[in-house]
């Protein structure tokens, strides 16, 4: 079964940084962007991947005025999130997909919601068992990440993880 992956600005820049955005397409998973994240001034995706990203299948999605509406709801209710990540919210629940996303508030408000919520760590552990990308650059992201400040991810979990992937019997993609 294909799961829809509605991707936030936060996953999709980390993901960037780590060179990840190409390799997401070798998941079995329809990855969804909603076209205000898409446009986002915040992200510096190139055009040549927005290309690469659209020609493996990845959906950009425009909301229907009923996604607006159940997403302003949701704003009032959480004046912490911002209005993309509550049209991210609204999208992955009527998709019954899953939210990726690196916000500890936004994975808060879908867990209350019922929204499946993952992080970009979730990701590399997607690929990993997916073999659809080098286990040296999965480690090699983890490192970056641990060394950008602009990065906030649980330093605990990276390094268990990069401990994991160094253990692996996985074989590098070649």
């Amino acid at each position: 079964m294909i799961r829809h992956i509605v991707i936030d600005a936060s996953c999709l820049i980390d993901m960037r940084k780590g060179g990840l955005l190409v390799a997401l397409r070798d998941l079995a998973d329809r990855l969804v962007i909603l076209a205000p994240v898409r446009i986002s001034e915040v992200l510096d995706v190139s055009g040549e991947h927005w290309r690469y990203l659209d020609d493996s299948g990845m959906i950009t999605h425009d909301l229907t005025p009923s996604e607006v509406a159940r997403a302003y709801v949701v704003r009032q209710r959480h004046h912490g999130l911002s209005v993309n990540d509550c049209f991210c919210l609204i999208s992955a629940k009527s998709r019954h997909g899953i939210l990726l996303t690196g916000d500890a508030r936004l994975r808060r408000v879908a867990t209350e919601h019922e929204v499946k919520v993952h992080g970009v760590l979730w990701v590399v552990e997607e690929l990993a068992a997916a073999g659809a990308c080098p286990t040296s650059l999965l480690k090699a992201d983890l490192r970056a990440w641990q060394g950008d400040p602009t990065v906030f991810l649980p330093p605990t979990e990276v390094s268990k993880q990069l401990r994991s992937l160094e253990t692996s019997k996985l074989l590098p993609v070649a």
